[in-house]
């Protein structure tokens, strides 16, 4: 048995419980029940390893997944990507300017991290880097998360100091997904709670205000004082994968609470008559943001299509 702590394309690396690594490839008859994937094993995945005469070696058996979070495959839109699996929790690192990270871009990710019952976080990074306009829109991003039950922290992983000191707690002993758009600061993060990590770091680009990617493949890495880190490339939009309609509501928190208040039990919160949801949005007691964010989910599901959401 061993632990899968990168994808490097073609390969898997694995890290057995002796703590030796070995590089493995899929076995041919490989097959990932219940779901079809783009991604059949996934950074987190504990697997069975066979060595052949010859010295190759390849994964043969996967192991019940504690949890695991997915997005639409931009390519095949009928097709998920895993990004990592066995979470403790997921942190998505997000920047409201150099680039811009969209509340819908945002409200995507809470939602399938809710789905797959992963507790979420938001990263506001680059603190260092906006004006106080964009300091003021951020600190109102925070108090809705903060409203609705995310945890969130503000950074600047380039300047400040003890970053890492701030962020070990709810990190240490944990395995933590690290998400986020190309630029955003995710390796240089990285860099700075991991001494000696080497993640590679890119400038974004000053003309269309968007990062490069630098993570190719995902890849799991120890923290100093317990815990692990899975680094993952920059995500463009964020599709999300086989959720009914009659779903979408319960992985908004505050939308679903008041849904029970509703005249029908089937609302789905959008022309239906005396829905409490709908005014609470009208009360501004919900986000419009967080509201649009969830009528756009509902019509990438009934339109069959995928959206970026950037």
């Amino acid at each position: 048995m061993g632990l899968v702590v990168k994808n490097t394309g073609s390969s898997y690396l694995v890290r057995l419980d002796d703590g030796e690594l070995v590089e493995a490839k899929l076995k041919g008859n490989f097959r990932l029940k219940d779901i079809q994937s783009t991604s059949p094993i996934a950074i987190g995945d504990v697997v069975s390893i066979e060595r052949n005469a010859d010295g190759a070696t390849h994964i043969y058996e996967i192991g019940d997944r504690k949890n695991y979070i997915v997005r639409r495959s931009s390519n095949l839109s009928k097709q998920s990507h895993i990004l990592a699996a066995n979470l403790d929790q997921a942190f998505l690192v997000v920047t409201v300017n150099h680039p811009v990270t969209s509340t819908t871009f945002i409200d995507r990710f809470l939602a399938t991290a809710e789905a797959y019952r992963i507790p979420a976080a938001l990263i506001f990074n680059k603190i260092d880097c906006i004006n106080t306009d964009e300091q003021e829109y951020m600190h109102t991003l925070i108090r809705l998360y903060k409203s609705i039950g995310y945890p969130c922290h503000q950074i600047s992983a380039t300047e400040d100091v003890d970053v890492r000191e701030r962020l070990i707690t709810p990190l240490q002993g944990k395995t933590t997904l690290f998400a986020g758009h190309s630029g955003v600061g995710k390796s240089t993060l990285i860099n700075r709670l991991i001494p000696g990590a080497k993640q590679k770091t890119h400038a974004i680009s000053d003309y269309h205000n968007k990062g490069m990617h630098t993570t190719t493949f995902s890849e799991m890495l120890a923290l100093p004082d317990g815990g692990y880190i899975i680094d993952t490339p920059g995500i463009k939009g964020f599709g999300v994968f086989d959720m009914a309609d009659a779903e979408i509501a319960h992985y908004f928190p505050e939308i679903f609470k008041l849904s029970h208040q509703c005249k029908y039990n089937n609302c789905t919160h959008r022309q239906e008559p005396e829905c409490a949801v709908k005014q609470a949005v009208t009360e501004q007691l919900i986000s419009e943001s967080r509201y649009k964010s969830y009528l756009n989910i509902l019509e990438d599901e009934n339109e069959n299509k995928y959206r970026e959401a950037t």
